[in-house]
């Protein structure tokens, strides 16, 4: 039933809620970003193989991004509140298994396992916050609070990272969630109640195996040859991920309760605003990755003085993602997607002048810059996926939407990543298979060092231009498919997208929040 009476202003206790809520999904962004600045001392700690610091890096990504909808569903099946508490624990005992691993080996495996909590607390954070707020425009406005804070999260975790690294060893990356998660575990009890859901159907197990298994085969194929060169049996391992995914989407498309349910790529905007939730993070992520080893590996500035040149592009993206709202009711979704991916590809192109000599004004303007596109992404994604779905899906909603920035995150790394490596492996000195093994070689000489400098800054222009590419055709895709009229923009993206037949609750009755709710939650 419809909440069109008896609407209440959230009180306190609404609001505590949120606050409570945002640190563990804070902690989960962060975690997909707060090892860019710290791989550096990881790699003097552990020393990893190239394709195991690569794989620290983002198998929390792909865990994440892999299982969330599975866990959106069963959320919305068995019941929130206790798939997010459940999650913030394994999260905890995961963050202090990381930070004292003895391994790479060890740490890939609890980085994995923290995806693993990850992704049981994003939806079910964001479908538990839609019931603590009555008033559909007071929910509206705390997702767009989750929003910014998920968003926040990305952006300071390199800075995060670098601070802690200025004063402790490499696990304080980890440890600094615990606290955050306990008082979560003490506050939510009393502050948060369970969703009820009527919601049937059991979770397809094949699916979920199908999708984890074709993503981490198909990029294992791709960052093995991009590090190693081409052999034919990682190109077999390369087709068969592929031949899974294709599998998993036939299957999706013939099962009653989908992992995915592909026919809402049916809709032009929200087919758009989910490509746009993943190529700018995937572009962020290699980028602040990248230039992260750049500014200390390559122009030998400290930790601590990196992390805060990556501050006012963090801080501009998440005062970004807050105001974008605003924005788009005053220039509309299209005009306002447009713009997003323009200034990202600006941004991305202000990194070309940057050299092994220097560099650091061009890397800030672009982090400034960029950062106003991506902040507009981030919005934009959180608000058209829980607006498209009625409430008893919001946890499969929200699951979509941090599915494609979580991927964007993870294949970022993987797949720029990997570009990176592989111009680096034709450019540098063929001493090893990355710039961080090749400078830690002892007895280089000044030449060989060099080399290896100016093939790794060619590495990352490189990156940017092709993300800047990437970011230019989606724009242009953008002007094409996005109607230009606001007014048509609301009724694509809330209660009149799609047609009927691909509406949930086209069968029936109208489902609860999806009507005065979901308008309301639209710009």
């Amino acid at each position: 039933m419809k909440r069109t009476t008896d609407i209440h202003q959230p009180g306190p206790r609404a609001w505590l809620g949120l606050a409570v809520i945002l640190g563990p999904v804070l902690l989960v962004a962060m975690d997909g970003s707060v090892l860019f600045l710290a791989m550096p001392k990881v790699t003097e700690a552990l020393a990893p193989t190239a394709d195991q610091a690569l794989w620290a890096l983002d198998i929390y990504g792909f865990v994440v991004g892999s299982l969330l909808i599975t866990f959106g569903g069963i959320g919305d099946r068995y019941g929130r509140l206790k798939l997010l508490m459940s999650g913030v624990a394994l999260f905890g005992l995961a963050s202090l298994g990381a930070a004292f691993a003895s391994s790479p080996d060890m740490l890939i495996a609890f980085r994995a396992l923290m995806g693993l909590a990850g992704a049981t607390l994003l939806p079910s954070a964001l479908a538990v916050l839609g019931e603590l707020f009555a008033d559909p425009r007071q929910r509206a406005q705390a997702i767009g609070i989750f929003a910014a804070a998920f968003a926040a999260g990305f952006a300071i975790g390199p800075a995060v990272g670098g601070q802690l690294l200025s004063h402790f060893w490499w696990g304080s990356v980890f440890l600094v969630n615990l606290p955050v998660l306990v008082l979560f575990l003490v506050l939510a009890p009393f502050l948060l109640r369970e969703v009820a859901t009527s919601r049937t159907g059991r979770i397809d197990v094949l699916s979920t195996v199908q999708s984890v298994a074709g993503l981490l085969l198909t990029i294992y194929a791709v960052k093995h040859l991009a590090a190693e060169g081409w052999s034919t049996a990682v190109a077999a391992v390369g087709v068969a991920g592929l031949a899974v995914l294709v599998w998993f989407v036939r299957r999706q498309l013939t099962l009653e309760h989908p992992l995915i349910d592909f026919k809402l790529f049916r809709d032009r905007v929200f087919t758009v605003a989910i490509i746009t939730g993943l190529l700018p993070l995937a572009a962020w992520s290699a980028t602040a990755y990248l230039s992260g080893v750049y500014l200390q590996s390559v122009l030998g500035i400290p930790i601590l003085r990196a992390a805060l040149l990556a501050l006012p592009g963090a801080l501009l993206l998440t005062v970004t993602c807050i105001v974008t709202p605003m924005l788009v009711a005053r220039i509309g979704k299209r005009t306002a997607l447009v713009t997003c991916h323009l200034l990202v590809a600006a941004g991305l192109l202000l990194l070309l002048p940057v050299a092994s000599s220097g560099g650091v004004g061009w890397y800030i303007a672009s982090t400034v810059l960029a950062g106003v596109g991506y902040g507009i992404s981030f919005s934009l994604v959180a608000e058209t996926a829980v607006a498209a779905v009625p409430a008893e899906r919001a946890g499969s909603a929200a699951a979509i939407a941090e599915t494609s920035n979580e991927l964007g995150n993870a294949l970022g790394i993987a797949l720029l990543g990997s570009l990176s490596v592989l111009v680096f492996r034709l450019q540098g000195p063929d001493l090893a298979g990355t710039f961080g093994e090749t400078v830690a070689l002892p007895g280089l000489a000044q030449a060989v060092v060099d080399q290896a400098q100016d093939a790794f800054v060619t590495g990352l222009r490189v990156v940017a231009v092709t993300a800047a590419l990437l970011h230019i055709v989606l724009g242009l895709l953008t002007l094409r498919r996005v109607p230009k009229s606001p007014k048509s923009l609301e009724d694509e993206g809330g209660a009149g997208r799609g047609g009927e037949g691909d509406r949930p609750e086209a069968a029936g009755a109208e489902a609860p929040g999806s009507g005065g709710e979901r308008e309301a939650a639209m710009p």
